[in-house]
């Protein structure tokens, strides 16, 4: 009964509107009364298809309509949106929701987008709604979608794997000048402890792009964990700690100290390391030493219990008592 109540909740239902493709990328997109979606691919003919996960774009009707009423000449398609759907409002919906509709299964990928040149629309409302309220997702099951079709929303699934990104930070590795072995590293320890790593990231000691990347990753792509290596040293160039501070909404600096009291048994220099754990919103970010043996002797200070930490994060456990 419980389950059955708690379905329910989670279960809405709207109705496909528009169905719009185009065949370049960086177009509008044009109505077409039924579209084929290809599983794991996106839809046929359109050119955002692709092993990527922002396969298939949506937008809800209604932000579409208060658009117009606006002052806005938008049709169908016009902000480059696959789906417009009516009923749902999709910006409220976290990544990792199943959107069904006839035998099409979508999962929600990325909520919103950076909108690197302006638009036609942008240009003459001073404003797009896609970047704040369109959102993106992959195909699980192919089928085909039509305007007048429904759409449910199912909640995401609470026991499914966490996802994962790993940043390495490196100005010869940025610029091909040296292979890096540290991110591979993490990679395949979080793939090993059944993490879904969705981003492998390599950038010059920035600060600016760092937190550029942090902020979407956490922001629009929910990642449950991002790890950093390197950049977390007394070099001019090392700036991780204060990219990852600049993001912070918690503070979560236990990590951190187990991680540097952990690793003065290999060396005291561990002491030299500024690295930091935060959490910004939903995300918990970590920062790594710069070598694979370092970053490999830190992620087993933590992996066996961080899991719980993301369980929390998540809301599927409330505390630590949850769990004993």
């Amino acid at each position: 009964m419980d389950e059955q109540r708690e379905k329910k909740e989670n279960d809405r239902e709207g109705t496909v509107r528009a169905v719009c493709i185009s065949d370049r990328r960086g177009i509008q997109k044009s109505a077409v009364p039924e579209a084929v979606f290809q599983e794991h691919w996106g839809i046929e003919d359109d050119a955002h298809a692709g092993n990527w996960h922002r396969q298939v774009s949506l937008l809800s009707y209604e932000k579409v309509e208060d658009f117009k009423r606006r002052g806005a000449d938008v049709a169908d398609g016009s902000f480059g949106e696959n789906l417009v759907v009516e009923g749902i409002d999709f910006r409220m919906l976290p990544v990792g929701t199943v959107l069904k509709c006839k035998d099409v299964v979508l999962r929600i990928t990325q909520i919103g987008k950076e909108c690197h040149s302006h638009c036609a629309i942008f240009n003459k409302m001073g404003e797009c709604i896609m970047p704040t309220q369109g959102v993106f997702s992959e195909v699980l099951k192919g089928g085909k979608i039509r305007p007048g079709d429904k759409m449910t929303v199912a909640a995401p699934d609470p026991d499914r794997p966490f996802s994962a990104a790993v940043i390495t930070l490196s100005d010869s590795g940025s610029r091909g000048e040296r292979e890096d072995l540290s991110g591979p590293e993490a990679k395949r320890i979080l793939e090993d402890a059944g993490f879904e790593v969705q981003e492998m990231l390599l950038l010059p000691d920035e600060k600016e792009s760092l937190k550029k990347e942090l902020i979407r990753l956490a922001d629009q792509r929910q990642i449950s964990l991002i790890v950093t290596t390197g950049g977390t040293g007394f070099s001019l160039r090392d700036n991780t700690p204060e990219a990852t501070k600049e993001v912070m909404t918690k503070d979560a600096s236990g990590i951190a100290e187990a991680i540097r009291s952990a690793s003065m048994k290999y060396t005291d220099r561990a002491m030299l390391s500024r690295g930091m754990s935060v959490i910004r919103n939903g995300t918990l970010i970590i920062n790594l030493p710069g070598s694979p043996k370092a970053v490999k002797e830190s992620m087993e200070v933590f992996m066996g219990c961080i899991g719980h930490g993301l369980k929390v994060l998540r809301g599927t456990v409330k505390n630590c008592a949850d769990e004993r």
